[in-house]
């Protein structure tokens, strides 16, 4: 089979395309033979500093394909189903840049009719967002219709990967929604994904143009530049609120004043999927999973996230492009499965 490997950390260039036998899954595993791998931030970082444990990996946490094999113990009614992979590569070699991967099965979610490419945009972007949207104190710990009827969620860079994710995940949830962006044509995709209000951070006010929209404040912040947005966020949350961190895009520290947020009993919340909570984690697989079966969650153009393919021999291309912030979503076919 093709794969992608890197046998050291590095610049895009120590990607390679090799040839590889087809992996056994072992107990409790199944062996995916991957259509589409999603490209994250997460994974160039990985390939710049992250360890190597078994001398080699294979990126990608994310993708989609087609359960062909079981290992022991695992139900052989997953051999055929169309499936989605999250956490693919995360302390394993085995990442989704490959014609075929093996996989834990409880990072296995069915993906029934929907495009490969849906499945492959989920993952890291999407559990992301989830996490963000149920982690303050006003915020439920499941996401459904209605679960933020009267909320107000501000997503800072609605035209991002997880920015895009979020919208989408909180207009499901009935919120009203107001994303940021810096430009008219990045305002497009954020209103295309589903914002409820668009708020152009070059030329507007943002503190100003949000209290018109939320008076009180708002109840989560999915924040992806905290350096850059701590003084306005600090000055947007009502009582109660959070600010959800999930990117250090902009800085890696952040000043925070403390009797401001003291009197609100405001909440700063930082995510990283990894680590985050086991069950915090297994629900938002689970409503992720109910929101692509009820057709709330879409990709490309049209849903705000442009989808920009690469083929397997062009994967330094594809990393690439996520390190220089190309906006939309980078996915790699690995196979032709549909």
């Amino acid at each position: 089979m093709k794969a992608i490997v890197y046998e050291r950390t590095g610049d895009p260039s120590v990607l390679q395309l090799v040839d590889r036998p087809v992996p056994e899954p072992g107990p409790g595993e199944v062996l995916v033979r991957v259509a589409v791998s999603g490209v994250n931030p997460t994974d160039w970082k990985a390939r710049r500093q992250w360890p190597l444990p078994a001398g080699w990996q294979t990126p990608g946490q994310d993708g989609a394909g087609v359960v062909e094999a079981v290992g022991a113990g695992v139900d052989q009614q997953w051999i055929g189903e169309r499936v989605w992979l999250w956490e693919a590569a995360w302390q394993r070699p085995w990442g989704t840049a490959a014609e075929y991967t093996v996989i834990p099965v409880r990072q296995v979610v069915r993906l029934g009719d929907a495009p490969f490419d849906l499945g492959a945009c989920l993952g890291i972007p999407f559990l992301t967002a989830h996490r963000c949207l149920t982690a303050g104190e006003f915020m439920p710990e499941k996401l459904h219709a209605g679960a933020l009827s009267d909320h107000v969620v501000l997503v800072q860079g609605g035209a991002g990967a997880v920015g895009n994710a979020a919208i989408q995940l909180a207009r499901w949830a009935d919120a009203c929604v107001v994303a940021t962006v810096s430009s008219p044509e990045k305002a497009q995709l954020a209103a295309a994904a589903g914002a409820s209000f668009v708020v152009n951070y070059r030329e507007q006010d943002v503190v100003e143009e949000v209290r018109k929209i939320a008076p009180d404040g708002v109840h989560t912040i999915v924040e992806v530049s905290a350096a850059r947005n701590a003084a306005a966020d600090v000055q947007l949350l009502r009582t109660g609120g959070a600010v959800c961190v999930y990117a250090d895009d902009g800085g890696d520290e952040v000043r925070l004043p403390i009797r401001p947020l003291m009197m609100p009993n405001a909440r700063w919340q930082f995510v990283l999927v990894y680590t985050e909570p086991k069950a915090a984690k297994a629900q938002a697989v689970a409503d992720v999973s109910a929101a692509v079966a009820q057709g709330a969650v879409r990709v490309g153009e049209a849903a705000g996230l442009p989808l920009h393919h690469h083929s397997m021999d062009a994967a330094e291309a594809a990393h690439e492009a996520v390190e220089n912030s190309v906006v939309g979503k980078v996915l790699i076919t690995t196979s032709a499965t549909e």
